[in-house]
């Protein structure tokens, strides 16, 4: 095997193994939100989780995958050679193979910029470019992490089939329009070339691509779906409607975390050269932020929350808060950074709960004060504390490295800027409208009888909790006295 071989295996590997763990977040996600919900709506909001991958997936693979990547480079076509579109991506696909196949007119454009793919529907044409392949794998399954965020703001409301809708509404036509134009070769990739806004939008892991995406999709959905019955009083406060199982919600973070190292590391797409350093920093950032973020939430509510104690939930969401918002910088930050940013988001994901009640907005575990703000955050600390680091040099087609303001590069905040104006006014703003369309067909909203006797029977016809299951006395008849239970009588009289 030559060297090239090897080191195209390795780094195919390393993505392979990310993108499993990114999928078991999946597990992660399902039981942080069934634990913060009510145990009336458990099976409902497991088959949420559940599904979501299964529907997203198939989705994806039909046209998702297409029009987010099958667009890729024409901006800049002079640059592509058999097997190489160097500049273009933010990790060369030179390590990965034959990326050629993916080049196509796109089915809309801006300018000289690519907006919608227009090639790889259903991978056709891909044939066996294990590359490719590989590098699908792992775009699906962090699309299926945005397309899993909704579900958590919109629990123990939404009808089942407006959750199917939703998800192939993200898989196929939301998440791959946006996500395109930050890592398929889009515009705003290309502010750094285009406008000279230092490198163009920048994201490692998905801050921005991923987590504000997920949650600004989660916030237009709450907003339309109206707070659970019992959340708002007249006078406007808010009441706690307490999750059934502690304990689910931080097992289920604790995958979270551990899932998050696939996640982060794993968008190096590479694990040799430069790529192995980009990685291993990632990683270790990854551990920070989300350690100081946990610390961060607690000291806050132990400090000025209402009951003045550790809250559990709230902790739970501050490590969350310190992971979304370290997945964007997490490769082009230093270590002291990364406390900073986690510590800053903790506080962020309080104050923004605290928002959320104010304005009204019921969010059942959290999702949009995790995903929507400190994705926004996460963005932006790309121009605030990216190092200049010499392994990001020609990012995005820009000779010099990814550098933000703390550092000297005084234009990097600007395309990290235009990127959450972007998401959230595309993704906010369509996804209120398809909403609003989902509504007005009763597609969307449970009625109140259901929401108050639970999801779980009338909308999946089995209790997350059912209740033991007792013979009829007719069973008991021909038992011996002695053998049977307490309380059962004899005969079937």
């Amino acid at each position: 095997m030559e060297l090239s071989d090897l080191a195209t295996a390795i780094n195919i590997m390393w993505m392979l193994v990310g993108g499993f763990l990114v999928f078991f977040m999946q597990a992660g996600f399902a039981l942080v939100e069934s634990g913060f919900t009510r145990n009336k709506n458990v099976a409902h909001t497991m088959m949420m989780n559940m599904m979501v991958f299964c529907i997203g997936a198939v989705g994806y693979w039909l046209c998702g995958f297409a029009f987010q990547f099958g667009a890729v480079n024409l901006a800049y076509p002079e640059v592509v050679a058999p097997g190489v579109i160097a500049g273009e991506w933010a990790h060369s696909p030179i390590t990965l193979g034959d990326w050629t196949g993916l080049l196509a007119t796109p089915l809309l454009r801006f300018g000289q910029f690519g907006i919608l793919g227009g090639n790889g529907f259903m991978l056709m044409g891909l044939g066996a470019n294990t590359g490719i392949l590989a590098f699908f794998l792992f775009q699906m399954v962090f699309m299926d992490t945005a397309a899993t965020i909704p579900t958590g703001s919109m629990a123990e409301r939404l009808k089942f089939i407006g959750f199917v809708v939703m998800s192939l509404w993200v898989s196929m036509i939301i998440y791959p329009l946006v996500v395109g134009w930050i890592w398929g070769g889009g515009w705003l990739q290309n502010l750094g070339r285009s406008m000279g806004l230092g490198n163009g939008a920048v994201d490692f892991a998905g801050s921005g691509p991923v987590h504000m995406i997920g949650g600004a999709v989660a916030l237009a959905g709450a907003i339309v779906l109206g707070p659970r019955i019992g959340k708002f009083n007249k006078d406007g406060s808010a009441n706690t409607i307490p999750g059934h199982s502690i304990s689910l919600g931080m097992l289920g973070t604790i995958i979270l975390f551990f899932g998050w190292f696939g996640f982060n590391p794993g968008s190096s797409l590479g694990f040799v050269g430069g790529f192995k350093n980009l990685a291993i920093i990632a990683a270790v950032n990854t551990l920070l932020a989300g350690a100081a973020g946990g610390c961060s939430a607690m000291t806050t509510m132990w400090l000025f929350g209402p009951s003045k104690k550790p809250d559990p939930g709230m902790s739970v969401n501050g490590i969350l808060a310190g992971l979304v918002a370290i997945t964007a910088p997490c490769a082009f930050v230093d270590g002291w950074a990364a406390v900073v940013i986690g510590l800053t988001a903790g506080v962020i994901v309080c104050w923004a709960s605290v928002l959320l009640e104010k304005l009204k907005i019921d969010d059942p575990v959290g999702a949009i004060p995790v995903h929507f703000f400190n994705g926004a955050f996460g963005v932006l600390c790309v121009g605030i504390f990216a190092n200049g680091n010499p392994d990001t040099a020609a990012w995005n087609g820009v000779e010099s490295p990814v550098t933000g303001l703390l550092y000297g590069g005084g234009t990097q905040i600007a395309a990290q800027a235009l990127e959450v104006v972007a998401i959230f006014v595309t993704v906010f703003g369509l996804s209120f409208v398809f909403f609003k369309i989902l509504a007005a067909l009763k597609l969307l909203r449970v009625s109140p009888e259901v929401e108050l006797g639970g999801l779980d029977i009338p909308e999946m016809g089995a209790e997350g909790y059912p209740k033991d299951w007792e013979p009829h006395p007719d069973h008991t008849k021909a038992l011996p006295a002695d053998r049977i239970p307490a309380g059962l009588p004899a005969t079937g009289d």
